[in-house]
């Protein structure tokens, strides 16, 4: 007996002597050495809570209310304790099953043309185990599944990532936008007043018979203009107010203002080699870890060519009646083993090794893409805040010009030295240029979010911090915790 135990435990040794499939090497990426549009005048904030820096605590709070209450994190953290949970159901197959079992059963079998036996008619029988299971896992199947799933769910815990860097990105974007508004709003109306206060003293004019109707109707169709554009704005403004209250995880409401555009603070440019999107943007690192899973995949898929061994035992004991279930003759046992393998499928493992192989292909030209991607967006969001900044500076010397233009006409139109018409020139191209004006203003903010987006960075971990407690952070550390060595390797590997 001791001797069969020592080979049982011989067999259990082996699931670590062979893993079939190939081992995850991180592919070779041709990064480029710097940013095309980074200039000199960047700070070292990547990781930084980048929306503080606005120095607007609305937006502050609108983000916190954001992350604690908005549903598309509520539903990316309930998918990362699925995938947690799926990661331990994979993981099972690598430890022994015990199980128990009971039953008790009364029968009578019909007597009728045969002789007695002298055995009781009607019978009782009870019964009641200890049942094992155990598959070895000798070729690897089960710890390249579990290398999947673990992969998986670090794939989740990186959408999840990126869920909130969308959020943070979205809701600032829609702040900045939607005080943009506010700002040209308060252009409108300003202008509107202005015009309406020209057009009642054009109107007194004409009674005294200073100028012609014409001049009238002119100033008229400034005023109703200025007035089109009014609730225009306001219907932008609801809109905005509408989409800031779903990322909020609320019905539409009205939402608070803090700091006016011209007021916000112009946050700093994060500063970053291009090799670091790799480690911190949560698309990359999500695209990577599937990539793993594709790629431990195959192995799982070869190892079906290979027979599966399994061990089974029972101990329990049979009795015909309760008095005796526990008794020494009532004791029974039994240990088997097992093994079983294919032959001919056919082609029906060759097909999964073929769509698995096919699947770690389309990963890693997937992972390549989401590379190329990341690079094209931070020169993009580089550029635009170069030029923005620019244009900005561009659009406030066109404002001033275009003010002293229209101030320097009403005077020499008071002076009869100018006709009326320089006036109305004057002031109509100045009231689309101040508009435009807020407009950039907020989009040279936006640019520096975009920034802030394009680059990744430990701020996302930041806002993950700031999210409601929820239970799927604690089963996906337990799981990782928990995770074969072999997975925990290539963890580490791939960060």
């Amino acid at each position: 007996m001791k001797r069969k135990w020592i080979a049982l435990a011989l067999l259990a040794a082996l699931p670590g002597c062979a893993v079939v499939g190939p081992d995850y090497q991180r592919p070779e990426v041709e990064t480029p050495a710097a940013y095309l549009y980074q200039d000199d005048k960047i700070a070292a904030e990547a990781d930084l809570a980048w929306w503080n820096r606005f120095e607007d605590p609305v937006l502050d709070q609108l983000i916190s209310d954001a992350l604690a209450n908005n549903k598309n994190v509520k539903i990316a953290a309930a998918r990362v304790e699925q995938a947690a949970g799926a990661v331990q159901t994979t993981r099972s197959g690598l430890y022994p099953q015990v199980g128990y079992q009971g039953s008790g059963a009364r029968q009578r079998i019909s007597e009728e043309g045969k002789p007695s036996s002298g055995l009781k008619n009607p019978d009782n029988s009870f019964q009641l185990a200890l049942s094992a299971s155990w598959e070895l896992d000798l070729w690897g199947r089960i710890r390249r599944q579990t290398e999947a799933a673990q992969a998986n769910l670090f794939a989740t815990q990186q959408a999840r990532r990126g869920v909130v860097l969308s959020l943070v990105s979205s809701v600032a974007l829609n702040y900045l936008d939607l005080r943009s508004l506010d700002g040209q709003l308060e252009v409108a109306h300003r202008t509107h007043a202005s015009y309406a206060e020209s057009l009642r003293l054009m109107e007194l004019q004409y009674k005294f018979g200073r100028v012609s109707l014409m001049n009238v109707e002119q100033a008229k169709t400034r005023v109703e203009s200025a007035a089109a554009e009014i609730p225009k704005l306001k219907r932008a403004i609801v809109e905005r107010e509408n989409a800031l209250s779903i990322l909020l995880g609320s019905n539409p409401t009205a939402i608070p203002r803090g700091k006016a555009i011209v007021q916000m603070t112009m946050p700093q440019v994060p500063a970053g080699l291009p090799s670091e999107l790799l480690e911190r943007r949560p698309d990359l690192l999500q695209a990577e870890q599937e990539l793993i899973a594709a790629n431990a995949q195959i192995g799982a898929a070869k190892a079906l060519y290979y027979p599966d061994i399994s061990l089974t035992a029972l101990l329990g004991t049979v009795s015909t009646g309760l008095g005796g279930l526990f008794s020494g003759p009532a004791r029974a046992w039994s240990y088997a083993g097992s093994f079983a393998g294919p032959i001919f499928t056919g082609g029906n493992i060759e097909g999964q090794v073929a769509q698995a192989e096919a699947g770690q292909k389309a990963a890693l030209l997937t992972y390549q893409q989401a590379i190329q991607n990341a690079f094209a967006d931070v020169e993009t969001a580089l550029n635009a805040r170069t030029q923005l900044t620019e244009q900005v500076a561009a659009q406030q010397r066109l404002v001033a010009s275009q003010s002293n233009y229209a101030r320097l006409s009403r005077i020499l139109y008071e002076g009869d030295y100018e006709p009326y018409s320089t006036v109305l020139q004057a002031e109509e191209q100045l009231f689309p240029a101040e508009l435009q004006l807020v407009a950039l203003r907020a989009q040279q903010l936006a640019s520096l979010v975009d920034i802030y987006k394009a680059m990744g960075g430990g701020w996302v971990d930041t806002a993950e911090g700031m999210t409601e407690p929820a239970p799927a952070e604690a089963a996906a550390e337990t799981a990782a915790e928990a995770a074969p060595a072999d997975g925990a390797a290539t963890r580490a590997e791939a960060n």
